[in-house]
């Protein structure tokens, strides 16, 4: 009788669990059938979704119950609290497995080294502050929230998570499921001057439209907009005509630059048309931020005018894009901060696949495109694995049995969770969140949460 096909996905966000999810609905599944083991770094499951998505966002989260259904199956197993590299290694998997898919995402905040200064004190990586405020175990617990005037930089979603959670007021975040360490450290934020900066213009902003919007309901955030920066060319009238969501976004930009300004107690300025050029130090720390003007060219682009402003801030958060963390014994590209591949088959320096190793998400094509993107990426790289599967071109695993793998963490003293851990997980941070009428509270600390695991 032949045995099940033996597949590891590293990386239990979105993108590992709808590879998962896309082998189980394959002919493969019904014969030879398919096991699938699942390794993921965070004693809890899920990634991004649960590190990366802002708190106020639970609009977000609720994909987490489209997730349980697919580790729900008994094909599937989850070790958690197992670091790729450190706990397991390429060769291990290949021991195990058939094929090994990796979806291990972005964490780290992509450089902008041209821009001097940088490094001064109060210059923040927005993935760091991600971290900090959706209570990752691995950053520190505190976070400085002295700046009472802050600039963001980037147009994307993650720069409006940050302007929103540094705006809105500890009280007003309470009721979701950040960690007590988190609403402490907002208490004391003084921030109430929050400046969003682009180099371009309405057109080429990257929010989502919900999100954008979702900058207005706050009772403590008036949204400002200068008319001036109100500007399109050719080729933004060309964006907005072929991307309803790049229309839709202009058009809420222009309804707020044309209204009376408010009385909110925090503003939150959106500007465009303003390069980053130099942070501005005193003393080693950040006292200000210099934008060079910038106008359109008629296709979407712009140069610069030679015009220079500069900003009262104290506090500079760069949300320009997140990078990958190179991943051993895999090939690299390190402009794109990104495994090189041929649809989802892992290419090497010599232009050949290299067997049996498959990459999906943001690790293969970069941190772009919204989670729903994500399946079809899946899609595509567990295709190309059954192609080779039925081709004969996978690497037969010495030790395919299951319990090779249990034996070879426990040998070797892994800490592991279990899919079984996560409700008891789930079901203590519920508990906690319960009294305060709360949804949940997220623990912090890497050995409670282990410890609630039943680790």
């Amino acid at each position: 009788m032949p045995r099940p096909l033996r597949v590891a996905v590293v990386g239990s966000g979105p993108a590992g669990i709808y590879a998962a999810d896309a082998l189980l609905k394959s002919d493969a599944a019904a014969d030879p059938g398919v096991s699938i083991d699942i390794f993921e770094r965070m004693p809890a499951p899920f990634g991004l979704i649960r590190y990366g998505v802002a708190p106020d966002h639970p609009r977000i989260k609720g994909i987490i119950t489209a997730l349980h259904q697919v580790l729900d199956k008994p094909q599937i197993r989850l070790f958690g609290n197992v670091d790729y590299g450190t706990d397991i290694h390429l060769d291990d998997l290949r021991a195990f497995y058939d094929a090994v898919i990796f979806a291990t995402g972005a964490t780290a905040d992509r450089a902008m080294s041209s821009v001097p200064g940088i490094d001064l004190d109060g210059s923040y990586g927005a993935a760091d502050f991600v971290s900090w405020y959706d209570g990752h175990p691995d950053v520190p617990r505190t976070w400085p929230l002295e700046a009472e005037k802050v600039a963001v930089l980037g147009v994307g979603n993650v720069a409006l998570d940050v302007a929103r959670i540094l705006a809105k007021t500890a009280e007003e975040l309470l009721p979701t499921e950040i960690p007590p360490n988190v609403h402490e450290g907002l208490l004391a934020n003084k921030a109430r001057e929050i400046h969003v900066f682009g180099r371009r213009g309405p057109a080429q902003a990257k929010f989502s439209p919900m999100e954008l919007r979702e900058l207005d309901h706050s009772p403590s955030i008036e949204v400002v907009v200068d008319p001036e920066d109100i500007d399109y060319d050719e080729g933004s009238i060309a964006t907005r005509r072929g991307n309803k969501q790049a229309d839709m976004v202009a058009k809420t930009l222009e309804k707020w630059a044309i209204r009376d300004a408010g009385d909110r107690p925090h503003k939150l300025f959106l500007h465009f048309f303003e390069s980053p050029s130099e942070i501005l130090g005193e003393d080693g720390k950040v006292a200000g931020l210099r934008t060079e003007r910038t106008e359109l060219d008629g296709t979407g682009n712009v140069k610069g005018t030679g015009e220079f402003k500069d900003w009262d801030v104290t506090a500079v958060y760069r949300a320009v894009g997140y990078l990958s963390d190179k991943l051993p014994k895999l090939p690299w590209d390190i402009d794109s901060g990104t495994v090189p591949d041929e649809g989802g088959r892992v290419i090497q320096e010599n232009g050949e696949h290299l067997t049996s190793t498959y990459v999906t998400g943001w690790i293969r094509r970069g941190p772009i495109g919204l989670i729903g993107h994500t399946k079809g990426d899946a899609n595509e790289t567990v295709s190309n694995l059954l192609d080779d599967f039925t081709n004969g071109r996978l690497q037969t695993p010495a030790t395919p049995e299951p319990e090779a793998v249990d034996a070879f963490l426990a040998e070797h003293s892994v800490r592991c969770t279990t899919w079984d851990g996560w409700h008891k997980l789930d079901a203590a941070e519920k508990a906690l969140g319960e009294p305060q009428g709360r949804e949940r509270v997220k623990l912090v600390e890497r050995e409670d949460m282990l410890r609630e695991s039943g680790a």
